[in-house]
């Protein structure tokens, strides 16, 4: 893209100008499915429009921007991120991409050697399914590892931890948590008191580090805004606060942050919004994750003979929800398994009933993943108002026949995980996001799993699938105005690199309908799986830029 600057810009800095024009490219915007350019101004979508209407706002502009023939889409939003860990991960010990224990330890050894004054060690990613033997990495190997120091490595889910000696060291009365389990990895209670040990030791220069680099990446990524899900389970106060902060003062993706605490009235609903959060909600944990054997099920597991975790029941779902609920805070839940979705219809259930469904419905509670849903379910959502935070990349990475899905629960009830056609057709909103670091941050691959589900009654359109990691973020937060590009939105933005525009759909006769310029259908990016997926060139946040790639 080539820009025209003068010096007409009399607010700022020049690199942020008043008005900007951008022409010559492929706008999508429901206002003109032909657009070719874009107006904005005072940090919003002034105009959209055609080619030839461009010239009359070039000589008004101070800016114009060819876009080379460039697509420019509104920015994601991905609606589920833990930032400083996703930082952490970006900067330090991954261990997604390793094949065996044997490599996992030899990085390990690595990082302990390159990071000698850190007082704990952290790293994110193992996933012993993979491995052979499908054995993590032993108390005692972690140990020789490390050299005795504190070290910490979540599972891929982040449900399970395993740790040095060291670090068990640092939480007093450990052995006796709800948990502990000397052999095997830690879950439940005693993975959060030693993953807040962890993360306690990161001390402020580190953790502004990790948050500046998972912002700056997202931002790479066209990713215009993040729903931050911190929780005093999760990390702590200072950091949730740090990052609010640091995103109010720096460039870069908006940051809403959702603290998981339970309400129990005014006086709880007030200190939460003191620090800043939108909303009583994220990962307020119903139950764990699958892939740790912690998700609350109906049935037993597949591969274990229990029925997995229960941390909330319906009533303290009830009560969570009429608190926040009369206290004008949105509240949410996280909840996985198909025990803990139930308890969650269950309780919002008895709060409609208590407050009157319209109120519940108005307030657009949340639930994030919710991956295991009957029909029964779906419905209880889409009649209950509540919002479907979810994550297409878990299906790509765990679905599928031969998938950890189907090695916890069987080919039959793996197949009914992550039905988003059937939440789509039942009026549910969705909003996408990646549950980042669980799954990287990749919007455009995030939309291609959805499109491309694992198992294809699940599929939904691209431009569905678009929508729901767009606007479908903002209208989790209450702004039904936001996430397109339509005169008086926001101007959050990305400008891509791209082969040809198409319409898919799981229907092959409705994509080779929609792809006749006759259709007016705007058009998308192929994601079809193999195709490249586009290219970042430039993100822009309230008007603002604050990523421009290296040939920009």
């Amino acid at each position: 893209m080539s820009p025209r600057t003068d010096s007409r810009n009399d607010q700022g800095d020049p690199a942020e100008p008043r008005t900007v024009l951008l022409r010559g490219g492929e706008v999508h915007s429901p206002a003109d499915p032909f657009a070719t350019a874009m107006v904005v101004e005072h940090g919003h979508v002034a105009w959209v429009g055609s080619e030839g209407a461009a010239d009359a706002f070039a000589d008004g502009a101070d800016e114009v921007i060819d876009l080379e023939g460039a697509l420019v889409t509104p920015a994601f939003t991905d609606a589920h991120v833990h930032t400083t860990s996703t930082g952490i991960a970006l900067t330090g010990l991954d261990l997604s991409r390793t094949h065996t224990v044997e490599q996992a330890l030899d990085l390990v050894r690595a990082h302990a050697t390159a990071r000698p004054g850190d007082r704990v060690l952290l790293g994110h990613g193992w996933d012993a399914a993979r491995w052979p033997g499908q054995f993590p990495p032993s108390r005692s190997e972690l140990d020789a590892a490390t050299g005795g120091r504190p070290l910490y490595l979540s599972r891929i889910d982040v449900h399970s931890a395993v740790v040095s000696s060291a670090l068990l060291d640092l939480v007093p009365g450990i052995t006796s948590r709800s948990g502990y389990r000397p052999d095997a990895p830690l879950i439940g209670d005693a993975h959060h008191a030693v993953r807040a040990a962890a993360f306690g030791a990161v001390t402020p220069s580190q953790r502004v580090e990790a948050q500046r680099a998972a912002l700056r990446h997202a931002a790479s990524l066209g990713i215009g805004s993040v729903h931050e899900c911190g929780g005093p389970e999760i990390s702590d106060e200072d950091d949730f606060t740090g990052l609010l902060e640091l995103a109010a003062r720096e460039a870069g993706p908006r940051v809403i942050g959702y603290w998981a605490e339970r309400v129990a009235g005014q006086e709880d609903a007030d200190r939460i919004r003191a620090l800043g959060a939108f909303g009583a909600a994220g990962d307020l944990f119903v139950d764990g994750a699958l892939g740790s054997h912690t998700a609350c099920l109906r049935e037993p597991y597949t591969d274990t003979d229990h029925t997995g975790t229960a941390y909330l029941t319906a009533d303290a779902v009830a009560a969570h929800v009429t608190a926040c609920t009369e206290a004008g805070l949105q509240a949410g839940f996280h909840a996985i398994g198909d025990a803990a979705v139930d308890a969650v219809t269950t309780g919002v259930r008895a709060a409609a009933d208590g407050l009157g469904i319209a109120r519940i419905r108005a307030a657009r509670h949340r639930v994030e993943h919710a991956e295991m849903l009957s029909a029964g379910a779906v419905a209880d959502f889409a009649d209950l108002g509540l919002t479907a935070s979810v994550q297409p990349a878990f299906d790509a990475l765990w679905g599928g026949e031969d998938g950890m899905y189907a090695k916890r629960l069987g080919v039959q009830r793996a197949s009914g995980l992550n039905p988003y056609a059937a939440l789509l057709r039942a009026g549910v909103p969705l909003a996408f996001g990646s549950d980042s670091p669980v799954t990287p941050l990749d919007p455009w691959g995030t939309v291609r799993a959805a499109a491309f589900h694992r198992t294809p009654e699940h599929r939904v359109s691209v431009r569905a699938a678009f929508t729901a990691h767009t606007r479908g973020g903002w209208r989790a937060i209450g702004r039904d105005d936001a996430g397109t590009l339509v005169p008086g939105a926001p101007a959050d933005f990305a400008v891509w690199r791209t082969e040809e525009l198409v319409v898919q759909a799981p229907d092959d006769r409705v994509a080779r309908w929609s792809t006749d310029p006759r259709s007016g259908t705007p058009g998308l990016p192929d994601l079809t799986p193999g195709t490249q997926l586009p290219r970042c060139l430039r993100t822009v946040v309230g008007g603002r830029t604050v990523y421009a790639g290296p040939d920009e």
